[in-house]
């Protein structure tokens, strides 16, 4: 008599459905520099746009009975010169350094990826021109250019995010043109080219979407870079003019005079551009981490 052997049936198949949370969590647990540069740009941005609410005083408001105080009970972080509060007006300089770091960063990007993406993909007479404009840019480090620029233009809060934003465009233009140059040999592009499509709509719909990533990378990498830049122009009376409270004329004020007998005006603002740009480069080289396939696990 046969016997039938009984093949038990297969266990059901769990898919594990992945949430933003559960993917947040392994980018943390993955790169925990990168979530505490991520924590520290939230806490500046935090305090640019509620700088209303959780500052203590009136950042250019001047005071003779409250001047050069320690850092205490009334003033966290002491006073200056001029009886203003070092904390209020740190808080408030968050703003000035975001907008001018924001700002500069995107248009030179912007200008950046026209340019890098018209000369990568067109080539020739086209490529030649831009690259060479591209390197006389380049030829002069970025806080030299700046500082030119600045001086050309005066002190103000839009001529500083011109003048930083400018050397800043041959950065993101190199990047965008050599990814370009890598995308427009591809079977995608070539299919496209065949369907009868533009080359304008295939360089906007095609070619540029796939350049985000390295873009992301350089645009996070140029915003320390402009943050400190606009302290260095703002050290020697080139940035942002009074009464706007901006991190590097806190410590032009303070540096040379002060330095021995308040401490505190020298250290605080310091400590904040620090922050900054330390914040801005550990996110950045995190999500380059993130985004470059070659890196990924």
């Amino acid at each position: 008599m046969a016997v039938t052997e009984i093949v038990p049936a297969p266990a059901p198949k769990i898919e594990r459905v992945e949430t933003s949370w559960s993917r947040l969590r392994y980018y943390a647990a993955a790169h925990p520099l990168g979530m505490i540069g991520a924590a520290i740009m939230v806490v500046f941005v935090f305090a640019a746009i509620f700088a209303n609410f959780i500052s203590p005083y009136d950042p250019i408001a001047t005071s003779a009975a409250t001047t050069l105080k320690p850092p205490g009970a009334a003033h966290w972080l002491g006073t200056d010169a001029m009886g203003r509060d070092i904390l209020s007006r740190i808080i408030y300089g968050a703003r000035i350094s975001l907008a001018v770091g924001l700002g500069s960063t995107a248009l030179g990007c912007v200008v950046g990826v026209a340019l890098g993406l018209t000369s990568g993909y067109l080539g020739g007479w086209v490529d030649l021109v831009i690259q060479r404009v591209v390197d006389v840019l380049q030829a002069m480090p970025l806080l030299v250019l700046a500082l030119v620029m600045a001086a050309a233009l005066g002190p103000a809060l839009n001529n500083t995010i011109l003048a930083i934003a400018i050397p800043l465009i041959p950065y993101s233009a190199r990047v965008i043109r050599s990814n370009t140059l890598a995308l427009r040999e591809q079977p995608f592009v070539e299919a496209a080219r065949a369907v009868g499509m533009s080359e304008f709509r295939i360089a906007i719909r095609h070619v540029l979407p796939n350049t985000v990533a390295p873009l992301i990378v350089i645009a996070t990498a140029q915003l320390g870079a402009a943050i400190l830049t606009e302290a260095s122009l703002s050290f020697l009376g080139l940035g942002v003019p009074e009464p706007h409270p901006s991190w590097g004329r806190m410590l032009s004020e303070s540096a040379a005079e002060y330095v021995r007998t308040a401490p505190w005006l020298v250290i605080f603002p310091g400590i904040a551009i620090s922050l900054a740009v330390f914040g801005t480069n550990l996110f950045g080289d995190a999500l380059r981490d993130i985004l470059d396939p070659r890196l990924r696990d």
